[in-house]
């Protein structure tokens, strides 16, 4: 029992001699320090932006269809090929149209030849109208001086009056025949129109789809659909955004256009730039957002239609915005915090107000100064004050 209590009294003696000696040389007292990572707060610009998926659309798109009935000759391109405005795809048997200018021209012809008969017929009745009128007035004179016969007279007055009429009923079939030449020559110019529709050309710049019909097949009128064009020099790219951030994107907008990128998944090139140019006019109830278009250059065709790409509206710039890893960020049930290097190698748990999120970092409205060293790795060992040292 002696022998116990002694070596409780050394034990007691051994540990007041250690903790002397520690504090005479200055050593801390308590838990081991923490082994943490840091960065440090620093300022720079920082876009504000907003994040969409999009998909490519073709800036127009025309579906050829043939306007007249015909056989299929040949067609011009190869498919997926690019094709100019007014380049020639595609030729119709003109044969038929030919022969039909060729019969409006006869018909032409033959009604100028029936004018020509007509105003011949006209001069003669005009002239027998004339000498009839003439001897009329002349017999009525006679009749009144005594002279003359009254039936001579009226006789003759009756012939003059047979004569206008005649004058007018040739008059009117020359109208008529006129009328006949003008309608032959706009059947005419209908037949050199569906002749020409017999070459089929494209009615825009742009790339050519699959062939719907190969040559030799019987085409009818406005039936089938030959060929779509798509025109992708400029192009637009489609996405929407939640209707909350629309108030900001329309303030936006009345600056100027804004500037849009299209990320393309798996493209290393230069990520292709636009700017906005279609705002929808309606919030889309069911989604709670809204459609928005941007219209891409795209000389360099990377934009093919029906692709989906990341789309990044840039809103602004913010200036000497302080910057954090996200890593650092921290949330609790009061809001988001960060753990905060102090002076005497301890952390406090610092309050924050988030900004804009660029990649792995996130600009902070308020909390931070430029310069303070945050934690990024390490923080679930800590606790508000505790000591902490820097992570080899």
């Amino acid at each position: 029992m002696k022998l116990l209590l002694f070596l409780s009294l050394l034990g007691l003696a051994a540990c007041t001699k250690t903790e002397s000696t520690a504090k005479a040389a200055g050593e801390p007292i308590g838990p081991p320090a923490i082994g943490v990572k840091f960065a440090s707060a620093t300022l720079r610009s920082v876009p504000v932006e907003i994040k969409a998926i999009g998909k490519v659309e073709a800036y127009a798109a025309v579906t050829v269809k043939s306007i007249i009935t015909g056989t299929l000759m040949k067609a011009h391109f190869a498919e997926g090929a690019a094709v100019k405005q007014g380049d020639l795809l595609f030729e119709i048997d003109p044969r038929p149209y030919l022969e039909s200018i060729r019969q409006w021209e006869a018909n032409i012809a033959r009604d100028k030849a029936l004018q020509a008969q007509a105003e011949a017929t006209l001069t003669s009745a005009q002239a027998a109208e004339a000498f009839h009128t003439l001897q009329a007035t002349r017999y009525e004179k006679l009749a009144a001086q005594g002279i003359g016969s009254r039936e001579q007279a009226d006789q003759t007055a009756s012939e003059a009056r047979a004569r206008r009429t005649a004058v007018r009923a040739v008059s009117a079939n020359i109208d008529s025949v006129k009328a006949t030449i003008r309608a032959d020559e706009a059947s005419l110019e209908n037949a050199k129109l569906n002749l020409s529709y017999c070459f089929i050309r494209s009615p825009l710049t742009g790339r050519t789809g699959d062939l719907r019909l190969k040559p030799g097949n019987i085409i009818k009128a406005n039936d089938s659909d030959l060929l779509t064009i798509n025109q992708t020099l400029p192009t637009y790219v489609t996405f929407t955004i939640p209707e909350i951030r629309l108030a900001t994107l329309r303030q936006r907008m009345k600056s100027g256009r804004l500037p849009v990128s299209a990320l393309i998944p798996g493209d290393t090139a230069a990520v292709p730039q636009g700017t906005i140019t279609f705002l929808d006019n309606a919030v889309d109830g069911a989604t709670g957002s809204i459609r928005l278009k941007a219209t891409f250059p795209n000389a360099d065709t990377r934009l093919w239609p029906g692709q989906f790409v990341n789309v990044t509206v840039l809103l602004e710039s913010l200036q000497n915005a302080v910057v954090i890893p996200a890593a650092a960020l921290q949330n609790s049930q009061t809001g988001n915090y960060v753990y905060v290097l102090t002076d005497k190698q301890t952390v406090e748990l610092r309050p924050v107000v988030l900004g804009p999120r660029v990649d792995r970092d996130v600009a902070i409205e308020s909390g931070l100064r430029p310069g303070e060293k945050v934690v990024v790795e390490g923080q679930l060992r800590l606790a508000p004050g505790s000591k902490v040292k820097a992570a080899s």
